[in-house]
């Protein structure tokens, strides 16, 4: 296969591409390669061939942690959010423990300006705390800044924005919930988000709630 002739296709199936890769992994060298020297939009797609790749086989994305490290704070904003996805998928082969080294930087996002990244941030840090259960304190603590970050819109602050943030975390909270020492801290943030102006947060707070507070 070509991948970047397929790749290059209208309506390109990147799941299928990325079936393939895992079957014939000497092929993630040139889609790395692609990303971090193609120009055009076709890095973009070697970037989600690559994601999706880290979603079923991680061991396989591995190796390559620092270029995704890279990527998750690059100026690239399609970029950076994929790198931050991949690098939540790859907790589960962090046998070297990057992870918990960049950790302190992977978090700072939360607090904003980007509400797009913070969110990414807070999705994959779901999936470390699962995978690295040493971490899901720090992660509690960093996902509820989330309340007070500033996040801004057509430069202009935005409470939406936050709210939409928050919606994420519950979400990403309740994954990882039972592994919580402290979960009233967590079950008061979630009350608080019954007075949210957001329906759909209030909702999820609802359903958080109904589930977990007898």
């Amino acid at each position: 296969m070509d991948i970047t002739k397929e790749l290059s296709k209208k309506g390109a199936d990147a799941a299928k591409i990325a079936k393939y890769v895992t079957k014939k992994p000497e092929y993630i060298e040139q889609l790395i390669e692609g990303i971090t020297k193609d120009k055009g939009s076709i890095k973009f797609g070697y970037e989600k061939v690559l994601r999706l790749v880290s979603e079923q086989n991680p061991e396989l994305i591995y190796p390559y942690f620092d270029i995704f490290k890279d990527l998750s704070v690059c100026d690239n904003s399609f970029l950076k959010w994929g790198a931050i996805i991949t690098i939540g998928n790859l907790a589960k082969a962090d046998s070297e423990n990057k992870i918990d080294a960049i950790f302190k930087d992977f978090c700072s996002v939360i607090k904003g300006p980007v509400m797009v990244t913070a969110a990414n941030t807070i999705g994959s840090l779901a999936k470390i705390a699962l995978a690295k259960p040493y971490l899901t304190e720090q992660i509690t603590k960093e996902i509820l800044k989330v309340e007070k970050a500033n996040f801004v819109y057509h430069d202009q602050p935005s409470d939406e924005c936050r709210n939409v943030a928050i919606g994420r975390s519950i979400d990403s909270l309740e994954m990882f919930f039972e592994q919580i020492d402290n979960k009233n801290i967590v079950i008061r943030f979630v009350k608080r988000q019954l007075k949210n102006t957001r329906a759909k947060v209030v909702k999820k707070a609802e359903k958080f709630l109904k589930k977990h507070v007898s």
